[in-house]
This record gives structure tokens, sequence and C-alpha cells, in this order.
């Protein structure tokens, strides 16, 4: 086979393009992770999917890896648009909490999702607090050429650096009618690298600066993690497609002011090589903001009784740039796919019983690294040698997960094959796109419902006993158990072709 160049899209450019690392043999990622105020909703998560996605990808093609998220539990606005109370401030205000309390605990809960989704750890988490003295030094070598301070803090100007804009394609009216507006301000578009303490306030996160008692900005707090921990420029920065038109641009323009000031004709000058961004994760009920209550967040879609991992499948199922959007149908769907999957690699499991002790797990570091596309090149796969090829060209296809998901299934379902080589070549097409099939059971994928009140047990017993009526021949009898079932939420599923018997609904 032939190893496809991997090709992703540069949202900087405006095209797709091949991956040459800055550094030969490595690859470099940042990613703009969560400010820890509120728990993510399932369209937060989508980016550290795609992230993860494109991570472990760049291990298949043999690259070694460091990959960085940030947490930001300081200096974020209420409006992405830099307007507005700090988020973390405000929160901590509204619950009469510390604001390093909230930070913890919203952090923690992220990192949960996180491992929920088989979301791999990255190399390295960089918390915004943890670095606001190598903040303000930054801000202090570009304040002379770059910036100039207001009464309510240092501003950046967007006119000292060329091609400001240039990422979200958005110099445009109504693009900086999104930009808070203060007085003072030289261009529409500038924005806050230090805000400073309103005069008679204090808040609970602020620090000595040059330019008074305060707090960096949003933008800053990027600048300084990517370039202190990868260096200037590294390889990827991603994040979601709402970064693209305010916190990118500007994150672009502190990089450019830091390192040369120079055009963005040559992408390296913005700080990294390329700049890789999700679309939106669209749900029509409005249930994706988290100020509607009970917004979709992932532990809602367990307390439904959806596996977290059909959500990741089913982000999976669609191109990372493409709009997705959610229902619960199509989680159902994704569901229904993900159950598929397991039951064909407990088939491959029940013919190789081996694999059944040694637990193949993507996530651990010792199959990340074997599965390689290295490792699985060469002549022997025979009729299975088509789908690897398609996986491959796919994942190189700017992460085209949906194709990538299509050579799986071919692979799954191939009838006449060794054994080993289909586990084998399972093993390492999940350890891309992590859906951990190795180790999920049935068992594992019936998940109970929060409302739910009777036990699997009872459930159980109900079928056996409705299993006896039917070879009696007694079906008003198994109609009656199917019936009483229905009113406890359970669904008698006859005929599935899953042979899953039951679901609560």
């Amino acid at each position: 086979m032939t190893d496809t160049p991997l090709k992703l899209f540069n949202s900087l450019t405006r095209q797709a393009e091949v991956f040459e690392p800055v550094h030969a043999g490595e690859a470099r990622i940042y990613t703009c992770g969560p400010t820890v105020y509120n728990y993510p909703h399932i369209g937060n998560m989508r980016a550290y999917v795609f992230a993860d996605v494109l991570g472990r990808t760049l291990t298949w093609k043999g690259l070694k890896l460091t990959h960085v998220i940030n947490i930001t539990d300081v200096g974020h606005l209420t409006d992405d648009a830099d307007a507005g109370e700090d988020k973390m401030e405000k929160m901590a205000a509204e619950r009469a909490q510390s604001i390093w309390d909230i930070a913890e605990h919203y952090k923690q809960a992220y990192w949960a999702d996180v491992k929920a989704l088989n979301i791999r750890q990255p190399a390295q988490w960089t918390v915004a607090t943890d670095y606001v003295p190598q903040m303000i030094e930054f801000a202090k070598g570009i304040a002379d050429r770059h910036c100039y301070e207001l009464d309510s803090g240092l501003y950046f100007d967007v006119s000292t650096v060329a091609d400001y804009g240039r990422l979200a394609r958005a110099q445009t009216e109504e693009g900086e009618g999104r930009i808070e507006a203060v007085e003072g301000k030289r261009n529409a578009a500038d924005f806050a690298i230090w805000r400073k303490t309103p005069a008679g306030e204090t808040r609970q996160m602020e620090w000595d600066s040059p330019w008074g008692k305060g707090a960096p900005g949003w933008h800053l707090e990027c600048s300084v993690m990517s370039g202190a921990v990868l260096g200037f420029p590294f390889d990827i920065h991603t994040g979601g497609i709402d970064h693209r038109e305010i916190h990118h641009p500007n994150e672009i323009a502190q990089n450019q002011a830091h390192c040369c000031t120079n055009g963005l004709d040559d992408p390296r000058n913005s700080g990294a090589r390329i700049w890789m961004h999700n679309n939106f994760l669209v749900e029509r009920s409005g249930k994706m903001s988290k100020s509607s209550g009970e917004f979709l967040r992932l532990q809602l879609l367990i307390d439904k009784g959806y596996h977290p991992l059909a959500y990741r499948l089913m982000c999976l199922q669609a191109h990372y740039r493409s709009e997705l959007e959610f229902s619960w149908e199509g989680l159902g769907a994704a569901l229904t796919r993900l159950k598929r999957m397991v039951m064909a690699v407990e088939q491959i499991k029940a013919r190789h019983a081996e694999l059944v002790s040694a637990s193949i797990e993507p996530q651990a570091p010792v199959i990340a690294e074997k599965w390689t596309l290295k490792q699985v090149q060469g002549d022997h796969w025979g009729k299975l040698q088509p789908a690897l090829d398609k996986f491959d060209a796919a994942l190189a296809d700017d992460l085209n997960t949906a194709v990538a998901l299509t050579a799986l299934d071919d692979v799954l379902s191939a009838k006449k094959v060794d054994p080993t080589q289909k586990a084998e070549l399972v093993a390492a097409m999940d350890a891309v796109l992590g859906l951990n099939l190795f180790s999920l059971t049935r068992a594992d994928l019936r998940i109970r419902p929060k409302a739910a009140t009777i036990t699997e047990a009872d459930i159980e017993a109900a079928l056996a006993r409705r299993r006896e009526a039917r070879a009696a021949k007694d079906f008003a009898a198994s109609d009656a158990i199917r019936d009483e079932l229905a009113v406890q939420g359970v669904e008698v599923m006859d005929g599935d072709p899953l042979g899953w018997e039951w679901k609560l609904g």
C-alpha cells in the first residue's frame, strides 16, 4: 500500500495543504480549551473529539505528537467578542463561592467528559493562572510598539500588524460591531491585553502589573501558553469555528507582534503553520446554550440512557468542517451502529480468545504507539487490503472520518479472512477512531436511564417468564408481560436483528 500524504484544511489560507511538520518527525498542536465557569455542553465537546482524532491521525502517520490543551480560569468575558464581565468572577459572585473552587469543580467536570468520550490525555494541560507572570512579560515586550493605555486597561492597536483579520475574512462593520465599544480606542477592532480592576472594586483574581492591578485579556492567554510550551512557530492550532472570527485573529496579531510583525502570506508568521476549526453542532430546540437551563451536556445524554461513545460516533459520522445537527433520533441511530460494531468485535474475540485477556485498549499508550500506519503496512492483508487503503486515504483527506468508518465496517463484515489479521486491523483502525471497541461490552452500552425505577434483574426475570409463555404458546400471557414492562418504560424488542431483547425508553 502507499502512504497517502496527509492533507489538512488551513483556515488561514482557505485551502487543503499537505502537512509538513515544522520539526521533522514531530507534530505540535495547541487546542483552545474550556473556560471553567460552567459545565461544557456537547457542542463544546465536539471540538475536543475533533482535536483528538487529529492527534490520533498524526500518531497513525508515525509522527511524535505533542498536544497541549489550555484551561481558562481567568480573563474570558461573558461575550466572546471581548465584552462584558469576567465569566469566572460572575459565576463566583452568583454562587457565593471562591472563584478557585468554581474553577476546580468545572475543570474536574470537563476532565470527566474528556475521559467518557475516550479523548486521549494531551501532553500537557496549561492552566491560565499558572502563566500570568509570563503574560505580563509578553505584554511588556510588545507594549511600546503595538499597545496603548486607557483608563480601563492596555489595548492592542490592530493597525500595527499586517493583514489583521485575514483568518476571519471579517474586516467588516458587522464583525467590528461585535467587539466591545470602549471610549478612546483607536480602532473599533482593538482589544484588551490587560484589564485594570475598576476603581473601588476588588476581584478575586487580580495581579499587579505595569498598567495597574488587574487581569490578563483572554486572547493574551493562548498566545503566551502556546508559545511557552510549543515554541513559535508550531504546527497546528485548533478550536471551534466561533474562535475564527475574533479570538484567533487577535491571538495571531499578538503572535505577529511578539515574533516579527510580518504579513500572513507566510502562515508561520501567525504563530502556527496551520489553523483548523470544527463547525457547530446545531440543536433546533435551543438547548445548546448554557443559559437555557437544562442545556445539552454529556451527563444528560447518559441520564437518558445513551452511552457517551455513541455521541463520539455521531461526531465521527460527519466531517468536522460540516455543521452537525443533533437529534435524539440521530443519537439513537449512532448507538445502534455502535452496538453492531461491539457485537462484531465480540465475535472476533470469541474466535481469538487471547484478545480477551490482552484487552486491546486504544487509549493505552502502548497501543496508541503500536498501531501506526508503518506497523500495518505490507502486502499480507489479502482481502482486507482495500479496506486498509480506503481507511488511510480517508484520514489523509482532511480527516474524513465518515468514510474511515465505512472502511472499519468493511473489515468487521469481512468473511473468510484470517481472524488474527481481522482483529489486528480493527484494533489499528479503532486506535485512530477511539471507539474503544475491544473493551466495550453489551452491558456497558445498556445504560440505565436516570428516571427508570425497574431493576435490570426484574426485567430479565419478566423476559424469562415471557419466553416460557411463548414456548407454551400462551400468547395472552406473553402479551400481558410485554404490556406490563411497557408501562414501566421497558420496550421489548421482538425480532431485533441485534438480539438485544429490550431497552429502557
